[in-house]
């Protein structure tokens, strides 16, 4: 039976769409810092693409934390989006955004559906994926306006991606005083305090802000929960596929090895040599996403995050995290087999591999191609998200919500794939870009219930509303897990025991972190 043909269909969709009528905006111009806006009002919307939140990171200011705005003079029209980060065009272009892209990117949009300013709407800020290399606001799935409808302020932030956000470099390091490799993330929190100062003006709340994002994002998300530089800019997060519990990939001092090598491919042996470069010549060594990622900086990231949580040391607010059943199929781009599928899992995860292979079936190729999709899922994806909400539930005041994405589609016969919830969280169904369905009314049902939980959590940090299915909070007995399916439902969390079979692989990397520091 489908979720349509379900006795509370009718119900959920009269109670979902009594929200949805939209409220004539009124406000297209607005004073922000540095200067006055000028946006677009459509269908009782008001959007405002490509402002400015800090300089221009180039030149001396490339790889530093994000300045102050230059203040302009006269009305900015904010009409279209800015450019993007600097990223590898050709493969971006999968996320179906206009591939115009400039080092000169740090620019914000809002969506309000506001008549005046002061109207303390909650705000949400989107953060983007594409593992840290690639991505950008303009790309069709996450316009804002829909969401916008239905109550909220929406907000998408850029920040630098590759090399100009995670570069790190020794002499980079001396010149913080601290760390380096971090300008991304500083990027996101530069965003979160534009928000704090703009938005109500914009007829947000600065007082209650959700940050929310995949993959990347998601990961974003989870180290601002856990960056002290965050503390205070937000008061709920929602992390799809993604979470940043497990140690980072790189210590300082390696990812400072790292940058000095990649500098000395561009012919460039010093930081004042390597800002006279072009823009280009820098992006020029990395294609697709990069090896470029968040490091502990001492400062954005200072410890690994786990233990932050463990000592009680993060931003605590209420987190509604989630995974999709195929969130590994996008990853795995070639055939394996049962021979080949042991032979990696013995080589990547010592100790531990073994009870790993005990429990991912590979007898066959047929059964090594799905457990290769799902060792990928419970390894980059659901080991950090499950541990998130356990951690939270355990050591936080605030409540877990933990979700299952598995709305099956004839482009997804066997699970939903890495992003394909986005479209129905911001109900942009068919639109080019990540994931999805066609926008039929089965689609169009389960992306307004997602859509009803998303923004009851923004406003009040509990997806639960009349007339929606019971979501129970996550803990660590129960460990409830709203399902997105045919039959959305609370159940027991999925692949627990599988999940549970990295903790010797993490727990390894985490005590190999502190040898490197």
């Amino acid at each position: 039976m489908t979720y349509k043909q379900s006795k509370s269909y009718f119900a959920v969709l009269a109670v979902i769409l009594c929200a949805a009528v939209p409220v004539p905006a009124q406000i297209s111009i607005v004073k922000v810092t540095g200067g006055t806006v000028e946006g677009v009002v459509k269908d009782g919307i008001a959007s405002f693409k490509g402002i400015p939140f800090a300089a221009p990171p180039v030149g001396n200011l490339r790889w530093r934390a994000p300045q102050s705005v230059k203040p302009w003079q006269g009305v900015r029209k904010a009409y279209d989006f800015a450019p993007g980060p600097m990223q590898d065009t050709g493969f971006g272009a999968v996320l179906g955004g206009p591939q115009i892209i400039s080092e000169d990117c740090l620019y914000l949009n809002v969506w309000t559906g506001t008549e005046k300013a002061g109207e303390k709407r909650p705000v949400m800020v989107w953060i983007y994926g594409g593992g840290f290399g690639i991505g950008m606001t303009s790309t069709p799935t996450y316009d804002g306006a829909n969401l916008a409808k239905k109550g909220v302020v929406l907000v998408s932030v850029t920040y630098r991606l590759g090399p100009f956000g995670f570069l790190a470099h020794p002499e980079l390091s001396k010149e913080s005083g601290k760390g380096s490799g971090c300008y991304g993330m500083q990027d996101q929190i530069a965003g979160l305090k534009w928000v704090k100062e703009n938005i109500a003006k914009f007829g947000g709340d600065p007082s209650n802000v959700t940050i929310f994002g995949e993959s990347a994002g998601a990961k974003s998300v989870g180290f601002l929960v856990t960056s002290p530089m965050a503390r205070g800019l937000f008061h709920r997060a929602i992390s799809e596929s993604g979470g940043a519990v497990a140690p980072p990939v790189l210590s300082l001092r390696e990812a400072e090895a790292q940058g000095k090598a990649y500098l000395s491919k561009l012919g460039a042996d010093d930081i004042k040599t390597a800002r006279t470069l072009s823009a280009e010549k820098i992006q020029s060594e990395t294609k697709g996403m990069g090896n470029f990622k968040p490091v502990p900086d001492g400062e954005t990231i200072s410890e690994d995050p786990y233990e932050l949580f463990e000592t009680g040391k993060f931003n605590d607010t209420p987190v509604l995290v989630g995974t999709n059943l195929d969130d590994g199929g996008l990853f795995l781009t070639q055939k394996i087999t049962g021979e080949a599928f042991e032979q990696y899992i013995r080589n990547k995860y010592r100790p531990g591999a073994e009870e790993i292979l005990k429990a991912y079936p590979h007898a066959t190729d047929a059964e090594a191609m799905r457990s290769a999709k799902d060792a990928i899922r419970e390894f980059s994806f659901a080991w950090s998200t499950w541990n998130w909400a356990r951690l939270q539930s355990k050591y936080g005041k605030n409540k877990a919500f933990v979700y299952y994405f598995d709305h099956r589609t004839t482009a997804s016969p066997d699970g939903s794939s890495h992003g394909a919830e986005i479209p129905y969280v911001f109900d942009n169904l068919g639109k080019a870009g990540q994931g999805g369905g066609s926008g039929g009314p089965e689609d169009k049902v389960l992306s307004e219930l997602i859509i009803s939980y998303w923004i009851n959590f923004a406003k009040k940090g509990n997806p639960n509303g009349p007339g929606l299915p019971v979501w129970p909070a996550f803990d660590g007995k129960e460990q409830k897990t709203m399902f997105f399916d045919r039959t959305p439902s609370a159940r027991p969390h999925p692949n627990v025991d599988k999940i549970k079979t990295f903790d010797t692989h993490f727990a390894r990397l985490r005590e190999d972190a502190k040898t490197k520091k």
